[in-house]
């Protein structure tokens, strides 16, 4: 493993915008840590000690990108809560909290960033938290809110059917969902272009309608772009300091047009707050699903028609554009572009990490991220 204090800088650097950008959820020090040295010890769940450190978009954050000295500091210490998720543990908590479910079978789907996701039976999936913090408020979120949602959306999603509270087996809460077949976009390119157009214009139509006053905030998403400034360049710098962009010129002038767009005026719509490749799924070379909804939020709907340039393939903006209604005016357009930018960077930086072995890199993500900016910066070169 590269673990040179540049390289890592870089990667948490990434972890740290993906809350930003809409390219995962927002990470603890210890998490970033953890998914920069790969350092789990065999456990599923790991707690870490910092000093009192925590991640914010503020000075501590700063610190962590110089270098050396506070990456080190990242790693004083760790604490281990040994408790290792299996399908004999998925089991017997389904015996216990659900037990009309306990005999399904029981195979592990995939580990993403807050979530093991194990599959139950054909139709259904036990998400659980394991990797940040953050995680347990999400799936509780996604349980209060997509039931209602999910009958107006086109397109499938999980749907939560049963909750798992925390016991003295496991410590945190844990959900049932309905099974979306498909393979993430990250894996699988989308061939029928214009399809997939129409088939994502019309799920965000469908999905961003006005939100009621409790509806949950977007930690960052679907507010102002503008606040997201410092953030943006810091990780322009990381990236062009790696060697990973070609013309920063033209990628400050994407964010710089996007920041000085109008701020959105209208009401808070629902969004899904976290559309990259790896959230949509494919099947036969078009859309057939959309995943992890734990970024559900109310605001500003430019955070999600980013997806128009980090999801489609060349030449299909357009009719992703003339599909979606209303239309979205020029100063909401701006803006998603720079909400697309900022998440191509951050694609890259985390593909970046994985070509070189960094554990917590996705190679997967670093081409269809060079490919959004490329679209993304055409004009302004």
């Amino acid at each position: 493993m590269d673990g040179s204090p540049a390289s890592l800088a870089a990667l948490a650097m990434a972890f740290a915008e993906a809350d930003t950008h809409g390219l995962g959820k927002r990470l603890s020090l210890g998490d970033i840590a953890l998914q920069a040295t790969g350092r789990r010890g065999g456990s599923d769940r790991v707690s870490w000690q910092l000093d009192r450190l925590r991640l914010s978009r503020g000075a501590p954050f700063q610190q962590l990108a110089r270098g050396s000295a506070a990456i080190g500091l990242l790693l004083l210490r760790m604490t281990h809560a040994e408790i290792e998720i299996t399908a004999d543990l998925v089991r017997d908590l389904l015996r216990d909290q659900h037990p009309d479910l306990a005999d399904h079978p029981v195979r592990l789907g995939a580990r993403g960033w807050d979530n093991q996701l194990w599959r139950l039976g054909d139709d259904l999936a036990v998400r659980l938290p394991w990797a940040t913090q953050s995680a347990d408020a999400l799936l509780r979120k996604e349980h209060t809110w997509l039931p209602a949602l999910a009958p107006r959306l086109p397109l499938p999603v999980p749907v939560p059917q049963r909750l798992g509270e925390p016991s003295a087996r496991f410590p945190r809460p844990w959900i049932v969902t309905t099974w979306v077949p498909g393979t993430p976009a990250d894996r699988a390119p989308i061939t029928r272009g214009a399809e997939a157009a129409t088939a994502l214009a019309a799920f965000l139509a469908a999905l961003h309608q006005p939100a009621p006053e409790q509806a949950p905030a977007g930690r960052g998403r679907g507010g102002r772009l503008a606040d997201h400034s410092e953030g943006f360049a810091k990780q322009l710098a990381s990236a062009t300091e790696l060697g990973l962009i070609p013309d920063p010129d033209a990628v400050r002038a994407v964010w710089e047009d996007a920041a000085a767009a109008p701020d959105w005026a209208g009401p808070a719509l629902w969004l899904h707050g976290d559309l990259h490749p790896a959230n949509v799924l494919i099947a036969d070379g078009t859309i057939c699903g959309v995943i992890d909804f734990g970024d559900l939020c109310a605001g500003d709907s430019a955070c999600d028609l980013a997806a128009a340039w980090t999801l489609l393939p060349d030449d299909t903006v357009d009719h992703f554009h003339a599909a979606y209604h209303p239309a979205p005016d020029a100063a909401t357009l701006r803006r998603a572009r720079g909400w697309a930018v900022g998440r191509a960077l951050t694609g890259i930086l985390i593909g970046d990490a994985g070509v070189h072995g960094r554990p917590g890199g996705k190679p997967t993500w670093g081409p269809p991220a060079h490919a959004a900016l490329r679209r993304l910066i055409a004009p302004h070169r």
